[in-house]
């Protein structure tokens, strides 16, 4: 029986971009956004001057220097053991992205290999049995079963099997797949 496919995201699915991106608000503009201020809000809309906030991302440094989603390494090398893990990410909207998200990923995934890693424009060519992602504009159109990982702008969606965390998304796809080796 072949080994099922899993698409993971990187921003905020296995990377912090909400913390990083307060941390850096804070540090350019010196005002302090609280996490749950950013409950329900489109992302950049979410802080008090979003053209200020969306420049961020526009900085050396926004994708490489964020850090890591708790329990993400783990969980990814748990489910490398029983399935195809591929890194998707939408990676060519901001110059700094590409080369600084495949650095990152080096440095805290470094058992996932190139050829697991598709840096794309559009999400719609990724056909996995599952993808787990923060958007609907990626999960929508999702060829296998679309997974939303909470993060503050989507929490008022209800639409998509929903994981909160790592270890919940571990559980539902240990539990999804019968040969897994838990």
């Amino acid at each position: 029986m072949p080994r099922k496919s899993i698409a993971i995201d990187m921003d905020n699915v296995i990377v912090d971009i909400e913390t990083n991106w307060i941390n850096l608000y804070e540090k350019a503009y010196g005002v302090r956004i609280a996490k749950e201020d950013l409950l329900g809000i489109p992302e950049d809309d979410a802080f008090p001057d979003p053209a200020a906030a969306r420049s961020l991302i526009y900085k050396s440094g926004f994708f490489r220097n964020a850090p890591i989603i708790e329990g993400a390494q783990e969980a990814l090398l748990k489910l490398q053991e029983d399935f195809d893990i591929f890194i998707v990410s939408a990676a060519m909207e901001f110059p700094n992205s590409l080369p600084e998200k495949y650095e990152w990923l080096g440095e805290h995934f470094p058992f996932i290999t190139w050829k697991n890693i598709v840096f794309c424009g559009d999400k719609r060519v990724i056909n996995t049995d599952f993808m787990i992602d923060d958007h609907l504009k990626n999960l929508d159109f999702c060829q296998g079963t679309p997974i939303l990982f909470t993060a503050s702008h989507n929490v008022n969606v209800d639409k998509h099997i929903r994981v909160n965390n790592w270890k919940e998304a571990l559980e539902l796809l240990m539990q999804a797949n019968p040969t897994n080796s838990i």
